[in-house]
């Protein structure tokens, strides 16, 4: 019976060993979070719903609501800050390939990390030159083609790039 009791628990073992290598559940991430009249921006403190362009909303560790941003520039100038990066759980930006500029619908947030996104084109922001953001790389050049600038990446959008967009070096790139 002992050696039958031993097998059994050593097949227990490696049964709770192999479930522990198993691919890890998937994080659910929380959803963007409608925009109210009375919403500021996280960066400058202007309200957002009172400017055009794309917004965003960031999520942060051990915090429920997201921080909100009145511009995707306001938005990643906050990502990009060394103290913030490894705070951030997720990110989203309006996808204007399918809302309006002039007052983007809540509906049409996407994750910031799967975006495409325009730079140097002649449209303006709440803060001036923004980023445009778009879930599809061909809404993307469809809007260059229109307003000129460039396409690039989330992993493209670093300091440097916000400051050469806040100083209009890249105006119709």
């Amino acid at each position: 019976m002992t050696r039958n009791f031993s097998l059994l628990l050593i097949s227990l073992l490696a049964l709770l060993l192999l479930s522990g290598c198993s691919e890890p559940k998937p994080e659910t991430l929380a959803e963007p979070v409608p925009i109210e009249s009375g919403d500021s921006c996280h960066v400058c403190g202007m309200l957002i719903s009172e400017h055009p362009g794309p917004k965003g909303e960031a999520f942060v560790q051990n915090q429920q609501a997201p921080l909100k941003f009145c511009s995707t520039v306001a938005l990643f100038v906050f990502l990009q800050q060394p103290e913030n990066v490894a705070r951030l759980s997720h990110a989203y930006v309006h996808d204007i390939g399918a809302t309006s500029w002039t007052s983007p619908e809540d509906d049409a947030f996407i994750l910031a990390s799967e975006a495409w996104y325009v730079v140097g084109h002649e449209r303006r922001g709440s803060m001036g030159h923004t980023l445009a953001s778009f879930a599809e790389h061909a809404a993307a050049e469809a809007f260059r083609n229109s307003y000129g600038g460039k396409i690039i990446a989330y992993d493209d959008i670093d300091l440097e790039l916000l400051g050469h967009l806040g100083r209009g070096e890249l105006n119709n790139h």
